[in-house]
């Protein structure tokens, strides 16, 4: 797989059926490596060991509906009190990060709420900090490391 913007992290990889799987310590399960999924385990990872968020907050592809239509996101980062506080949406490398990709992570957070919004697709990360009261955004250096 193509090295990305981040940390080596060490992963678990087997083989099954001629496919190889990556381990996702969230789902604790081995799951199929796509190049998507080579973000998403990477910024899973990021957020555990640099940005040190409980793993017992982190939840990955989980499904929502908006407008009627099922979606999935790809990770969310709860605050201790239940609310949502990163919502991120991981792209494959070779996706560029576009208007409408972040328009896509924007859609998801009119229902969820998050305070941090994460759009990465592993080698362009963009962070922005939400301000509801203003209805607008603030792009940021990076996101906020976890604090109690």
């Amino acid at each position: 797989m193509l090295p990305l913007q981040f940390k080596e992290y060490k992963f678990r990889f087997k083989n099954s059926e001629n496919k190889v799987q990556i381990f996702d310590v969230i789902r604790k399960k081995f799951v199929q490596l796509q190049p998507e999924e080579w973000v998403r385990q990477h910024v899973v990872h990021y957020l555990i060991e640099e940005k040190k968020y409980p793993i017992s907050l982190i939840n990955v592809e989980k499904q929502l509906t908006i407008n009627n239509l099922k979606k999935r996101y790809d990770i969310v980062v709860f605050n201790t009190d239940g609310t949502i506080h990163i919502l991120v949406e991981c792209k494959a490398p070779q996706i560029k990060i576009t208007q409408n990709t972040f328009d896509q992570i924007a859609q998801y957070n009119l229902q969820l709420n998050a305070n941090y919004l994460m759009v990465t697709n592993g080698l362009q990360h963009l962070y922005c900090e939400m301000d509801f009261e203003k209805e607008k955004y603030t792009f940021l250096r990076k996101i906020p490391d976890f604090s109690r």
